[in-house]
């Protein structure tokens, strides 16, 4: 089955978010941590992005369905955990889907994906004040890419991986919200879409992915800012790629995740990755 292909079925109702609602936990419940449901999400959507203040949790982008075609919401969307609630904030500028996010002092960074819903690669870096809930533009991507993981660490935003117009590939740039700029960085060891970042400890992990090979990617490294280089790490044990990640009780979970092909199906798989 073609890549997009496998996106075509994924056009179903989506009620859940419970991945995402892991992002808000505190790292002490990982010693009894068990699964509950949650309030279910506002809108049947699938592709979404997710990202954690550590209050609240913010959902934006992917696929819905309106008039029995595909369509890209706009609706961005805070779940609180302690009253178990979700609210409407505000609107993407323009439909999204694959994109990467970021919170940073109090802004939420919504950088490249795909537009509207198609699967072509933008360069946009969109900046919503949490406080005032008004959009800006930042510096573009200098390379436009969607199904990127995005990650923050000492206050700058890795843009790593994805896809773009050629293809897959390995790039890793770095914002400064500082300055509003972008510089390169070392490229991933394995180039990857559909993959997931987590920042812990100084250092940011990679966990599986694909690319036009594969939908079951093992490969798993880590960037050391102090080298500025990547380094391989234990392989991922369950391949699989449209994975989510959080740092929990001094470990990185890796949850859920598809693949394609004779074998294709999605995961109900969560496995620790322990730093030390």
């Amino acid at each position: 089955m073609s890549g997009r292909a496998f996106h075509d079925r994924l056009f179903r109702p989506v009620v859940g978010l419970l991945t995402a609602a892991l992002l808000a936990l505190p790292s002490a419940a990982f010693a009894d941590w068990s699964w509950s449901q949650a309030a279910p999400f506002p809108e049947q959507r699938t592709e979404v992005s997710a990202v954690s203040d550590g209050e609240a949790i913010y959902v934006l982008g992917g696929f819905g369905v309106r008039e029995g075609r595909g369509s890209a919401p706009t609706a961005v969307y805070r779940y609180t955990p302690a009253g178990d609630a979700w609210e409407k904030i505000s609107d993407l500028p323009e439909g999204l889907n694959h994109t990467g996010i970021v919170i940073l002092e109090g802004k939420l960074y919504v950088v490249g994906g795909y537009r509207e819903a198609t699967f072509d690669p933008i360069a946009s870096l969109r900046i919503l004040d949490l406080a005032t809930l008004a959009w800006s533009e930042g510096a573009p991507l200098p390379t436009p890419r969607g199904a990127l993981a995005v990650a923050e660490l000492d206050g700058r935003i890795h843009a790593i991986g994805g896809t773009s117009a050629a293809g897959t590939v390995d790039v890793h740039e770095i914002y400064d919200p500082a300055t509003d700029s972008w510089q390169a960085a070392a490229p991933l060891a394995v180039r990857r879409n559909h993959h997931t970042a987590a920042a812990h400890e100084g250092r940011i992990y990679v966990f599986g992915g694909r690319d036009e090979s594969t939908y079951r990617q093992t490969a798993s490294e880590v960037f050391d800012p102090g080298t500025g280089q990547w380094q391989p790490i234990a392989n991922l044990p369950t391949g699989r790629s449209g994975i989510a990640s959080a740092v929990l009780g001094g470990v990185i979970v890796v949850f859920g995740g598809e693949s394609s092909g004779p074998l294709g199906r999605t995961y109900d798989d969560a496995e620790a990755y322990d730093p030390a």
